[in-house]
C-alpha cells in the first residue's frame, strides 16, 4: 500500500529535503507541500493524507493549530510534528493536541522514515532522545491542567488570533481568509474577549506564551 504524505514547513529548502527523502522510500508518495498553515489545512482537506508532517512553528497558523483543525477535516490523517524544541513540555503538548510523532529536527533522516511507518501503522513515535516517560505521562492524563481559555475560540478565532499576531491588519486578515474586515473585527473582538486582552500588546504576549510566536533565544 503506498502511504500519501502532505509536507507543512515554510522552508523550501527543507521540504525539497523531505520530499527527496521520503520519495526515495518505494512506498511513499508526496501527495502536496504547504509554505503556511493556512494552507496545510486547505491542502489536508482536499487530500486526506495518510501522513501530515509539520513543523511546530508555521506562519498564518501554527503547527498544533494544523494537527488540531486536520482531525476535525480528516480524522484518519497521522501526524508527525517536525521540531527543534526537546523539551518535555512541548512534546506533552503536541501529543495533547493530537501528534502521533515527534521528531526533532538534529535527528537523522532514517529517523523521520521510522517515525512514518510507526504512525500509519497506528503506533506513537518521538525521537530517540526522547523519553518514553512522555508518553506514560500523557496516556495517565499528567498534571491535572487548569481551563484553557484557548479551547474557548473557534477555529475562525484562532485563525484571526494567529494572523494578527504576526501584526497583520484586519484588512490583511480579511484579504487572507476571505472574508470582509468588519468579520474579522468581530472575530478578533471575539477572541480578545475570551482570552481577557485588552490590546495588541497583551495578544502578543499571550502568543508567546502559548508557542504561537516563537521567543527570542
Amino acid at each position: 500500500m503506498t502511504l500519501r504524505l502532505v509536507l507543512a514547513d515554510d522552508h523550501p529548502v527543507v521540504r525539497k529535503g523531505l520530499r527527496a527523502l521520503l520519495e526515495a522510500e518505494p512506498d511513499f508518495r508526496v501527495a502536496g507541500e504547504a509554505a503556511d498553515g493556512l494552507e496545510a489545512v486547505k491542502l489536508i482537506e482536499q487530500q486526506r493524507p495518510d501522513v501530515l508532517i509539520v513543523d511546530w512553528m508555521m506562519p498564518g497558523l501554527g503547527g498544533l493549530e494544523v494537527i488540531r483543525q486536520a482531525r476535525n477535516r480528516s480524522p484518519q490523517t497521522r501526524c508527525v510534528v517536525l521540531s527543534m524544541h526537546a523539551n518535555e513540555a512541548y512534546v506533552l503538548e503536541a501529543l495533547k493536541n493530537g501528534a502521533s510523532g515527534y521528531v526533532l529536527k538534529e535527528e537523522s533522516h532514517a529517523a523521520m522514515v521510522e517515525a512514518v511507518r510507526a504512525v500509519s501503522a497506528g503506533r506513537r513515535y518521538l525521537s530517540p532522545p526522547l523519553s518514553e516517560k512522555i508518553i506514560e505521562r500523557f496516556l495517565s492524563g499528567g498534571e491535572a491542567a487548569a481551563e484553557d481559555s484557548y479551547e474557548k475560540l473557534t477555529d475562525r478565532e484562532r485563525e484571526v488570533l494567529h494572523l494578527a499576531a504576526e501584526g497583520r491588519t484586519n484588512s490583511e486578515i480579511a484579504d487572507r481568509l476571505c472574508v470582509s474586515p468588519r468579520t474579522v473585527e468581530t472575530h478578533r473582538a471575539h477572541l480578545m474577549q475570551k482570552l481577557g486582552l485588552k490590546n495588541q500588546t497583551e495578544l502578543i504576549r499571550f502568543a508567546l506564551r502559548r508557542g504561537i510566536l516563537p521567543k527570542e533565544d
